[in-house]
């Protein structure tokens, strides 16, 4: 996924630039510095998500979005870019203005790596999704319209949170599908317990399932990361 980092701070957007190098499928393709500068280079570059500052020093980034949804809207040929807000602004006025300018989530500055690698799986999750969808159903409405990110929901009762990371952990070291059986093995767990949070990964949308079917028997169940 091609990203387009939005920051008025050189440093602080060579070091959201790392982030997302880092983070697997998503790549930068342009940086600026100015609410000019990411119209310019969002109309030339067409990134899939812009990671965006609210100080800015010609506009803010609420401009920036309302702009950028604008042209969307005056070429039918023009695809959506996402927006993701990174920033120090607090107020509420201006959380609510993101999200109703159509802000897929908002980051209040600082945060670690993990907690932007996550929204950024998160986007990704989200556009699979949309790209499988032909129909939606209820349960597919209510988990995109999620406040929260799928993996950062509480967890049902006997599941605990430590865990859940292992088998997440485990599912993105082994590139690929993997059984539950597998999974028990590669984390140390009773295959029981694996497969207990694989089917809970799968329920809230951060795992997708496959059948591989055998001579006889039932079909094996094989998880992999969305």
């Amino acid at each position: 996924m091609n990203v387009l980092v939005v920051d008025d701070d050189f440093m602080v957007a060579k070091l959201h630039s790392r982030y997302v190098a880092a983070t697997e499928g998503f790549r930068v393709v342009g940086v600026a510095h100015s609410g000019s500068e990411a119209l310019r280079a969002a109309e030339r570059l067409r990134p899939d998500l812009v990671l965006l500052d609210i100080y800015l020093p010609d506009m803010d980034g609420l401009t920036v979005l309302r702009e950028l949804r604008a042209a969307e809207e005056r070429d039918a040929t023009r695809a959506s870019v996402d927006a993701l807000f990174i920033t120090a602004a607090r107020d509420a006025g201006v959380v609510r203005a993101a999200l109703r300018a159509g802000a897929l989530h908002y980051l209040i500055k600082p945060f670690n790596q993990a907690a932007l690698q996550e929204q950024l799986r998160h986007v990704a999750a989200l556009r699979s999704r949309f790209d499988r969808l032909g129909e939606a159903r209820q349960e597919d409405v209510d988990q995109i319209f999620g406040t929260r990110p799928p993996g950062s929901r509480e967890l049902p009762k006997g599941l605990a949170p430590h865990t859940a990371e292992l088998v997440e952990r485990v599912l993105r070291e082994h590139p690929g599908d993997l059984s539950a059986t597998e999974c028990a093995e590669l984390g140390s767990l009773s295959r029981v317990s694996a497969r207990r949070y694989l089917e809970y990964f799968v329920e809230t949308g951060r795992v997708e399932v496959t059948l591989r079917y055998g001579g006889t028997g039932r079909p094996e169940r094989r998880y992999r990361l969305v």
